[in-house]
């Protein structure tokens, strides 16, 4: 990646970007997708749109303490969990609205969403199923340890939980309770459902990732990764499976019998800096990923090309989403830089 050339260019051609003054937890777009919102470590939120290239972005004063997740409600607006127990509504115009209040020893950690209306909220060891109104549907656990990692799969039937030796799998309109449980001894975190619905990946604590094909439950080791696996993303049809945690974007294949067997494929690397976070375009075979120095690249995965997105040097790259059309691009970094790309600009 060292030879990468002009590795600003996306960012000074068709973008803006802030120093907010604190660290980008997450970023997220809500369905009008042109307006991003950063998500920041002191608790407030910055909407950003991207044709102010001039002036403040808009900072909303929202969670008293750090935002730990954001992410595009079901409806319009976005959902933000933080660690004063709070879980917010913020609406397009800017209002700021309290969901649900857990208190203030429960960190609302996990947020997933489906276009149905249901939420998924997670909060210790339980799961929390709200509807679009934010009225409670049932509670999910308690789950084995602290939940790590929850998602919600294509349809909205099925929630899944990460946590303590394994995930356990939820039928969101079954009468009784009770999951099945995907068993796997040791820590899963991140995770990731298959856009078919056929398959799980989880992060580990020990430097891999594990699966689960659930249709007949084979199990799916891939390791070797030098860091944890913090991001992971499948692309639109569920092709490969972008991974952080390696000196290059790792990239597994689920056809052809993959992921077992098989080897993943390997782009954008080669300077000994760790990818530390990953998202796939929710259209194409195109996935971007960031960078412990601050760089982010945007990959086609066809072809290996690469595309400089912004250059190193603004910190190690925390978050990253693109819209839901696939025509803008927000990152943020630990030291508190935000980056807003319009590709849709001509």
């Amino acid at each position: 990646m060292s030879d990468v050339a002009d590795a600003d260019f996306l960012l000074d051609q068709r973008g803006t970007g802030r120093e907010l003054g604190a660290w980008v937890a997450d970023v997220a777009f809500g369905k009008e997708g042109r307006s991003a919102a950063f998500a920041l470590s002191d608790g407030s939120i910055h909407l950003a749109t991207p044709a102010d290239h001039t002036g403040e972005w808009r900072k909303l004063e929202a969670h008293d303490g750090a935002v730990l997740n954001m992410i595009p409600d079901s409806a319009d607006g976005l959902l933000s969990g933080g660690d004063d127990g709070k879980l917010l509504h913020v609406a397009p115009d800017g209002t700021v609205e309290v969901v649900s209040d857990f208190g203030m020893m429960k960190w609302v950690a996990h947020l997933a969403a489906h276009p149905s209306g249901l939420r998924a909220i997670a909060v210790g060891k339980n799961v929390h199923l709200l509807d679009g109104k934010g009225a409670k549907l049932k509670t999910l656990g308690p789950h084995p340890s602290t939940v790590g990692g929850v998602a919600i799969d294509a349809k909205g039937k099925r929630v899944f939980a990460s946590h303590y030796n394994g995930v356990s799998s939820w039928f969101v309109g079954a009468k009784e309770d009770k999951p099945r449980v995907l068993e796997w001894k040791g820590s899963h975190h991140a995770i990731a459902v298959s856009p078919d619905g056929q398959n799980v990946v989880t992060g580990m604590q020990e430097n891999a990732l594990h699966g689960w094909r659930l249709t007949d439950s084979q199990h799916m080791r891939m390791s070797g990764y030098p860091a944890k696996t913090h991001s992971l993303s499948f692309t639109a049809k569920g092709r490969w499976l972008a991974s952080s945690g390696a000196d290059s974007v790792v990239l597994w294949p689920f056809f052809g019998g993959g992921p077992m067997g098989k080897a993943p494929t390997e782009i954008a690397g080669g300077d000994q800096v760790i990818c530390t976070r990953v998202a796939c375009h929710p259209q194409h075979e195109v996935v971007v990923a960031g960078f412990q120095d601050g760089l982010v690249l945007m990959a086609e995965i066809a072809s290996g090309k690469v595309v400089p997105v912004a250059a190193p040097g603004r910190g190690a790259i925390s978050a990253l989403a693109w819209n839901a059309a696939g025509t803008h691009l927000a990152f943020g970094t630990e030291s508190g830089f935000a980056g807003l790309i319009d590709l849709a600009k001509r």
